[in-house]
């Protein structure tokens, strides 16, 4: 009996070759990242006077004497990025579903292209009209919520006052506006596929636009739209040169849990000390504190697959 064998053409073998490799490649690429962190900072942990995890202290100006700690760079870092989500993941929503389902179609695809635009804009100018132009106008406002609420803690007189400008509620809007078109353009593209099927269905049936849009759009866009969040917080957990710029360093202050502190991210730290890289030990504090953001937005990532994993599920 002869068995009938399905003939490879030598194209798709070499397609999936190559395939298999870039995947190979990207995958290797990444460990060997993590690999160099972890190697190039042991030293400097096993010279750390301090609790790297838990102290506040940062002080790597004598390689003899080092003491750091993460502590307030991880919640100046997570803060920044929260107040980013908060803000633009809503407006990131409304402006996708105006897009898709609202919008006449050229109306849609120039305010699309406006938008995708957003995300060529270098970090050094958002930063610059984040501190020169945005700051001045949005520290009343700051201010008055501050009047208002300020027995919150979250909304607290910050380590920085009575400057409202250089800090994390100012950093964190213009995150916002730089994590908009990402989140935008993935949602707009996840709406789109919604099937004409199920939405021509719900429309026979006497439903609304926004019916339409809450029975059928919503739940088909639901995971890709977690998914686009996910990748604007990536973005704004690692983002460099604006939070550098905007954000107000306090001196001798610590983070004191308000979104008006200033304060420094993982990212913004190491770009303002490169002065210190020449020294192996201290630069090695840097890169330690660099291997923390990177098992961070590794975490990001993983619960974003999980969630949209369990969504997919459903």
């Amino acid at each position: 009996m002869t068995r009938s064998r399905t003939k490879v053409r030598p194209g798709d073998r070499i397609f999936k070759n190559l395939t298999t490799g870039a995947g190979v490649f990207v995958v290797a690429l990444i460990g060997l990242i993590g690999i160099f962190l972890v190697v190039q900072a042991i030293p400097a942990l096993s010279a750390d006077n301090v609790n790297f995890l838990t102290s506040r202290v940062w002080s790597t100006g004598d390689p003899t004497n080092l003491q750091f700690g993460i502590f307030d760079l991880l919640l100046v870092t997570i803060y920044t990025s929260i107040v980013a989500l908060i803000i633009a993941m809503p407006i990131s929503l409304g402006i996708a579903l105006f897009l898709t389902q609202y919008a006449p179609r050229r109306l849609a695809r120039p305010f699309a292209y406006v938008i995708d635009l957003l995300a060529a804009v270098p970090s050094i100018i958002f930063g610059l009209w984040g501190i020169l132009v945005f700051a001045p106008v949005v520290a009343p406002f700051a201010q008055w919520i501050n009047d208002v609420v300020g027995f919150i803690p979250i909304f607290g007189t910050g380590n920085v006052y009575p400057n409202f400008s250089g800090t994390i509620f100012t950093a964190g809007i213009v995150l916002a506006v730089m994590v908009l078109p990402i989140i935008t353009s993935l949602s707009r593209e996840v709406f789109q596929r919604t099937p004409v099927a199920h939405i021509e269905g719900a429309l026979a049936l006497g439903a609304t636009r926004w019916e339409v849009i809450r029975t059928t759009v919503l739940p088909f866009g639901k995971a890709g739209y977690i998914g686009a969040s996910m990748l604007g917080l990536g973005r704004a957990l690692g983002e460099t040169i604006a939070v550098t710029v905007i954000l107000f360093i306090p001196r001798g202050g610590h983070f004191d849990w308000s979104i008006f502190d200033g304060g420094a991210t993982f990212a913004s730290q190491i770009a303002t000390n490169a002065s210190e890289f020449n020294n192996p030990t201290s630069a090695g504090a840097y890169i330690a504190s660099g291997l923390v953001l990177f098992v961070l937005t590794f975490a990001v990532n993983f619960a974003a697959r999980a969630v949209i994993g369990d969504k997919k599920g459903d």
